[in-house]
């Protein structure tokens, strides 16, 4: 867990698509965080099955495992996020289904931030507050401040690169990652 000098975040990305705007804002985190601070991609949550209960009881699938262990020896968690009909999507709901049900909860007082990014105005602001409220169930600590909430995301990614080029947002969530360290170091995780 953490040192005097050192954390290490995961993400965790709620988009399934290649050319993912969550994506690109999801890849960029790794140089944007600030110094002392390591940030790696979790595995893709498109390999969890569809949770059912019979399947838990069979055992939980290796990829619901794998990444419930890296959260747990994770310092804290990002979850990049687009907003599905104003609210998260489908698959990552699925996945917070299977990752509530492992015991030791790895989510469970883990400090988290989230980011959503969408061609739209408000730039995903209600799948965030649905994120929110299941988090809260699983005891997650979720980082209130800054909100990242990128509108207009197309405008801030170089489409052929799928890279993060917007200044102001790169900075901005530069903020939001000393922000979760400052957290997860109160919280002493």
């Amino acid at each position: 867990m953490p040192t005097d000098t050192s954390l290490h975040f995961v993400t965790l990305l709620g988009s399934l698509r290649k050319a993912s705007f969550n994506a690109a804002v999801a890849r960029a985190l790794p140089e944007l965080a600030p110094e002392g601070i390591s940030v790696t991609p979790l595995g893709s949550i498109g390999d969890f099955p569809h949770y059912n209960a019979d399947v838990q009881d069979s055992g939980f699938p290796a990829p619901v495992l794998a990444m419930a262990e890296q959260i747990r020896a994770a310092d804290g968690v990002i979850i990049v996020t687009p907003e599905y009909n104003y609210s998260i999507p489908g698959s990552l709901k699925n996945a917070i289904d299977w990752l509530s049900r492992v015991s030791p909860q790895p989510l469970a007082r883990k400090p988290v931030a989230i980011q959503t990014a969408s061609p739209g105005m408000i730039g995903g602001a209600r799948a965030q507050y649905h994120l929110r409220q299941s988090l809260v169930f699983l005891d997650a600590y979720v980082l209130n401040r800054p909100e990242v909430m990128i509108g207009q995301v197309a405008g801030k990614i170089d489409a052929q690169a799928l890279t993060l080029t917007d200044t102001s947002t790169r900075t901005f969530i530069t903020s939001q990652i000393a922000a979760l360290a400052a957290l997860a170091k109160e919280l002493g995780t």
